[in-house]
């Protein structure tokens, strides 16, 4: 796709409000002018959204993004945009497309040039040292950490974390299951891709009320659909409540009724 191509899609679909992001000519995308939400994208989702905004990627990845207003516009808080920018990779020729899809909720494309063409970014980056490693060079991973992304994206992903035997902390070893490793600021529980084609999972419309089961507790919840990704709310409250921090990981097993997914059952890792 070349760069035209790129920003036509501005215009698909233009009842869901769009803008896009590039580099401008001595900027990186840590300047704080990356930063900014333009004012017409604010307006144009009627007050979807006014201090945080949830970017989520087509491999199923979400990054929790606060805001701040000052008096040059709205701004994303520095350390949220910065960890985005590191976890992606991003590069000087990259082109990012923001879509607004719900309250909150913005998908976000990456598009790399590959020679004169724009191609979109739809599996996590790969940092260049593991796409061409050197021959016997030693591993710094701990033990069933997968070397496939950066250390600041492995926080994002589901597969990365070194739970030893999963297995063990299920109540039915039957039932599907996946190993979520804490990222900072996320409020959602997203179920991955692989996750649902291992297990063919299937799930209810949007909105449809699901549960969190903890030892002796259940806390209601409702399943929401961006893009084909589902994902559980109230993921932060649980998380807080049982004084969860970023790297802490945790074992989901997931109860079906009819073939629906109707429940997450929550085992905290022994540490």
């Amino acid at each position: 796709m070349t760069l035209n191509g790129v920003l036509d899609l501005l215009q698909e679909n233009v009842k869901k409000p769009r803008f896009c992001k590039s580099l401008p000519l001595g900027e990186n995308w840590k300047s704080k002018s990356m930063r900014i939400i333009p004012e017409e994208f604010v307006r144009s989702a009627h007050g979807a959204f006014e201090h945080r905004l949830v970017f989520s990627v087509s491999w199923g990845n979400s990054w929790q993004v606060w805001l701040q207003r000052d008096k040059n516009g709205l701004f994303m808080e520095e350390e949220d945009w910065d960890e985005f920018v590191d976890d992606n990779l991003l590069c000087p020729n990259d082109i990012l497309l923001f879509t607004h899809e719900d309250t909150m909720f913005t998908e976000v494309r990456i598009y790399k040039k590959d020679y004169r063409f724009f191609k979109q970014v739809i599996t996590a980056p790969l940092p260049p040292q593991v796409l061409n490693p050197k021959p016997n060079a030693p591993s710094s991973a701990p033990p069933g950490f997968a070397p496939f992304a950066s250390a600041s994206a492995s926080r994002a992903r589901q597969s990365s974390s070194p739970v030893q035997n999963p297995e063990q902390y299920l109540v039915n070893p039957q039932n599907p299951y996946f190993v979520k490793t804490l990222s900072k600021k996320i409020d959602v529980l997203y179920v991955n891709q692989e996750v649902i084609q291992r297990y063919g999972l299937k799930f209810g419309p949007h909105l449809s009320p699901v549960h969190y089961l903890l030892p002796g507790e259940k806390h209601e919840a409702v399943i929401k659909i961006y893009r084909n990704a589902p994902c559980f709310n109230r993921w932060a409250a649980i998380c807080k409540k049982y004084n969860k921090k970023e790297g802490d990981s945790v074992v989901c097993e997931l109860e079906r009724s009819g073939g629906v997914v109707t429940a997450v059952r929550v085992h905290f890792v022994d540490e």
